[in-house]
């Protein structure tokens, strides 16, 4: 019979080995004192007259080699081993056979997961270096599973990291971020955008009424609330600011009828504000409005800050306006503003009523502002 040699692993990996325990099986108890007697300095060793027995010795103790005659009465040495498969995945195993019984045995190697199969009358020598193999041979299997295992944890973290990072920074920004080949995540770009920006009309004079934890509670289902209308047409939030909902459409992902998603968002974050008065109209102890304001034109898209923390933004006049445009609400609570360039986009979808042009702190001309009063009846 060919010896393997020796497998080399790094010495932290290995066992002492009296720590290697090993069972042996066979119906001759000389077989087994023999065994005992040559090997039990160096291992901790076990013996059993039957495959029966030496089932309940793997119960009680925790075997990393199995050793085990095949001719026993009752049970094989390869019916014993089959057995020991589902609750011992890990242990290795060795039979011993006679030279008439060695075809079968290479049979069914592969149905017990046998390590080696070994001639009778065992040699000493040849014996104890398979043994060493096979010490070394578990030590590698329980330090590769342990590798796994802390990978996983790993896995398990990042994914976790990366999952509490998305409440922070929105999904898309973060799959682009992800996907981003270029050498830099800086890079801005001019996209065609339409930007949401959703207020609550009175919000500091009605939060110095309530408790921190009322506040914080109240904001969390408001931004819940709205978040929900922004992802549902398409949107992302790129930022909350106090109890402001600042969306964006067509960026970071482009997408189409950017006008249209924005306003039916609008629409539909009215219908929430319904649901957020039934749910806190109690502890708030009157109505909450909002302001909608939309707007749609050119930005600067891109990663804004410093290697150690950046941010997603949209920036550009589009933007502004667009925040100009929310301010005017505060005249007509519950209203949704939108400006002439998305009017054009929406006005088969929606009734408006004309504001007329009016003056918006920081442009040089009046712009034409509509109000939306919901969809168009078909």
């Amino acid at each position: 019979m060919t010896v393997t040699p020796a497998i080399q692993l790094p010495t932290e990996s290995l066992s002492m080995t009296k720590d290697f325990a090993i069972l042996y099986v066979d119906d001759e108890p000389q077989n087994l004192i023999s065994f005992k007697a040559t090997f039990r300095r160096e291992y901790t060793v076990f013996t059993a007259l039957g495959g029966e027995e030496g089932l309940e010795i793997l119960k009680q103790h925790d075997i990393h080699l199995i050793i085990t005659d095949q001719r026993m009465p009752g049970m094989t040495g390869v019916q014993f081993l089959e057995r020991t498969l589902a609750d011992y995945p890990d242990t290795i195993r060795m039979i011993l056979t006679g030279f008439s019984d060695t075809e079968a045995i290479i049979d069914v190697i592969n149905n017990a997961r046998i390590f080696r199969y070994i001639t009778k009358p065992w040699d000493e020598q040849e014996l104890r270096m398979t043994i060493e193999n096979a010490r070394q041979l578990y030590a590698l299997q329980i330090h590769n599973k342990r590798l796994l295992l802390e990978l996983q944890h790993k896995v398990e973290e990042q994914e976790r990291t990366l999952k509490l990072f998305m409440k922070y920074v929105p999904e898309t920004v973060v799959e682009k971020a992800l996907s981003n080949t270029s050498a830099s995540i800086f890079d801005g770009e001019t996209k065609e955008v339409t930007v949401l920006f959703c207020d609550i009309r009175g919000f500091t004079p009605m939060s110095e009424d309530l408790e921190p934890k009322e506040v914080v509670t109240f904001l969390n289902d408001y931004y819940s609330l709205m978040t929900e209308a922004v992802k549902r047409h398409n949107g992302t939030v790129n930022q909350f600011v106090g109890d402001e909902v600042f969306a964006c459409f067509g960026a970071p992902i482009a997408a189409q009828h950017n006008e249209r998603n924005a306003v039916l968002c609008a629409i539909d974050m009215m219908e929430m504000r319904k649901l957020l008065n039934e749910r806190h109209q109690l502890t708030l102890g009157r109505e909450v409005t909002i302001g909608i304001g939309v707007n749609s034109g050119l930005v600067v898209a891109g990663n804004l800050g410093s290697e150690d923390k950046i941010s997603y933004s949209v920036t550009g006049d589009t933007v502004n306006t667009g925040k100009r445009i929310e301010t005017l609400t505060r005249e007509a609570p519950n209203s949704i503003l939108i400006s002439e360039l998305v009017h054009r986009k929406v006005s088969d979808l929606v009734e408006v009523k004309s504001w007329g042009p009016i003056e918006v702190r920081g442009k040089k001309t009046r712009i034409e502002v509509f109000e939306v009063l919901g969809r168009k009846k078909t």
